[in-house]
């Protein structure tokens, strides 16, 4: 009986961190470059019950046979949150300094990213194109973090009219004075979200510089942003699914307490 509230409460917390994880999906659908979480999630180990039988009717005689009851399922979790790196719609913006990473040859498994440098000095990679010039001609995140170049330094320009080329090189008066640093990583699943659009390469995230790889092929758009890869209504009906399983191990949960209730006040009870 324990067991049974034990399966049914894994139930529902696995459904409430799924259901979470929709609802910031859904929360920053229109967020640049923001790369929608899937969930993950995996059964418990099941048990394999058995009866232990006797033919002996002395107490102390060991058991000698079993007998398969079946399989005891032990509930569920929300294993991980995984991004999904499908690129966005592209939309104008008229904006000079938003740029669009649009994706052409990628490996699969494989993506494309711009390398930032976040308040703590370090390397970070985002799809946010959304970039600003702050008070000193630094191309930034609107958050405030440097957008570096290949070389992993910080961009400075004279003003906002300047233009970049599809292969991210910055040309200010018609001259190229720098370029956008963009990165390519094999395996995305080694990335982690920080938050504000940012991923971190873990120890077996290797990143690479993409002009540097033969089999990767980008294309930057002046002017434009990714928008996020998020299905809205994809999403609202997986929303959805997630309540009625939640609540339908709630109706569980609370078939067992009455269970339980009968068990500890009427059985045994003397009349």
């Amino acid at each position: 009986m324990l067991r049974g509230f034990y399966t049914a409460a894994s139930g529902m917390f696995a459904q409430q961190r799924r259901t979470e994880m929709l609802t910031n999906n859904i929360a920053n659908a229109n967020t640049p470059g923001f790369k929608a979480d899937q969930s993950s999630l995996k059964a418990f180990p099941e048990m394999l019950l058995q009866r232990m039988e006797s033919n002996s009717a002395v107490p102390s005689k060991k058991f000698t046979t079993s007998t398969n009851i079946g399989s005891l399922t032990t509930g569920v979790y929300m294993q991980e949150a995984t991004p999904q790196f499908s690129q966005g719609d592209i939309r104008e913006t008229g904006r000079n300094a938003d740029l669009a990473l649009v994706n052409g040859n990628v490996p699969e498994g494989g993506s494309l990213f711009f390398t930032v440098e976040n308040a703590n000095g370090d390397v970070r990679y985002t799809r946010n194109g959304n970039f600003t010039l702050d008070g000193a001609g630094y191309l930034t995140t609107n958050e405030g973090y440097y957008v570096l170049n290949e070389n992993g330094n910080r961009i400075q320009l004279e003003n906002e009219q300047f233009s970049v080329a599809s292969n991210g090189a910055i040309l200010e008066n018609g001259f190229e004075v720098n370029n956008i640093g963009i990165t390519f990583s094999q395996n995305s699943n080694n990335l982690v979200k920080e938050g504000n659009g940012l991923f971190a390469a873990t120890e077996d995230g290797e990143m690479v510089n993409a002009n540097n790889n033969p089999d990767t092929t980008y294309a930057i758009r002046q002017g434009y942003i990714e928008r996020s890869n998020v299905d809205v209504a994809a999403s609202m009906t997986d929303m959805m699914t997630a309540y009625r399983a939640f609540e339908a191990n709630q109706k569980i949960l609370q078939a067992y307490d009455r269970s339980m209730e009968k068990a500890v006040n009427e059985i045994g009870r003397l009349r």
